[in-house]
């Protein structure tokens, strides 16, 4: 769902990118649902399936297992691809405590992408292409090092895929894919072993 647009407005107009900057952080959002530029427009996510929300809760319990103390996961954390004009609220987002700390508390700016070192994404089903196009493109050219789209709609059946390595071409040198039900690890700094069996869904 639109809730703005600007007509002809692209990602290098400044005026453009700093009215719908503006109008996101006053957007009066519904509880649970969130709010995305993409392509010059103010997008709103509607809330998702309970099978999504479990499926977030088993990995962000997982990942505190071995959560170095100077990183945090977020779970409605606005992030910015500087290069592409586009905010993102990812289901999940781990990034540095020291800079979450740093922010201005006077604004709710997003946090620059490429800062992040993990960033999750569960399909929901009119999501799911945009997960697996759009976000994957833009977090690799944000330089985000891990992507984990857990993807519930896959034609190949429910998979988890961890991307890593980005290139600025806007792609990953390495894909790691697994359906639900296998192991799935998160390299280091989390060096964790995902239970994709327990995902809401796995048979």
């Amino acid at each position: 769902m639109t809730a703005a647009f600007v007509e002809n407005g692209q990602a290098s107009d400044g005026r453009a990118w700093d009215y719908l900057l503006q109008t996101w952080r006053e957007l009066d959002v519904p509880e649970g649902w969130r709010a995305e530029i993409d392509e010059g427009q103010i997008v709103l996510v509607p809330p998702p399936h309970a099978h999504h929300n479990g499926i977030a809760a088993r990995v962000q319990r997982k990942l505190y297992t071995t959560l170095p103390e100077d990183l945090e996961i977020y779970q409605t954390l606005g992030i910015h691809i500087a290069p592409l004009g586009k905010l993102y609220v990812p289901d999940l987002v781990v990034m540095p405590t020291e800079l979450i700390a740093a922010a201005d508390p006077e604004t709710s700016d997003p946090m620059d992408a490429s800062e992040a070192l993990l960033v999750v994404e569960i399909t929901s089903r009119g999501n799911a292409r945009e997960d697996r196009t759009k976000k994957y493109r833009a977090y690799a050219r944000a330089g985000v090092p891990m992507y984990l789209l857990i993807d519930r709609f896959d034609t190949r059946g429910p998979m988890v895929t961890l991307f890593t390595e980005p290139n600025e071409d806007g792609t990953y040198k390495h894909t790691d894919a697994v359906p639900f039900g296998k192991p799935l690890t998160v390299p280091s700094p989390f060096d964790v072993q995902l239970p994709t069996q327990e995902f809401p869904g796995a048979s």
